[in-house]
């Protein structure tokens, strides 16, 4: 073999060892990204958005816990309907975190801590837990 066709494989062998490389750490890198707020917000393809802590954000199924979500109520005259924050767990099945699948996150931004969102929480938080 000619010194010429030695030198283009070791730099095709280079080129291809340092791609994968970078990849490699690329992946860690996106799947453990976090925020620098307490809580995130998720939103959807099909339009539903919940709140909560956000764990391997890039991951192919990011886990959420402590998770909040908009519900609707009638107002207390029954004219309208209104929007509340509602904590996820209190369902039959008790879910004390959700697993989400990455091709249907649409967006994910950070709660921020003076928000409305993150006050209603707040209240959540502090409220009694309801007998089951």
């Amino acid at each position: 073999m000619k010194s010429g066709n030695i030198r283009l494989i070791t730099l095709i062998l280079l080129s291809l060892s340092i791609a994968v490389l970078v990849s490699g750490c690329d992946k860690t890198q996106k799947e453990n990204f976090t925020f620098a707020t307490e809580y995130q917000a998720v939103f959807l393809d099909n339009g539903q958005v919940f709140f909560g802590r956000l764990d391997k954000g890039g991951s192919d199924h990011p886990r959420l816990t402590e998770v909040y979500y908009i519900g609707q109520q009638p107002s207390p005259d029954g004219k309208q309907v209104v929007n509340i924050l509602l904590k996820r767990g209190n369902e039959w099945h008790g879910p004390e975190s959700m697993y989400l699948t990455k091709s249907h996150i649409v967006m994910i931004e950070p709660v921020s801590p003076t928000s409305r969102v993150a006050d209603l929480i707040k209240e959540l938080k502090a409220k009694p837990p309801e007998s089951k």
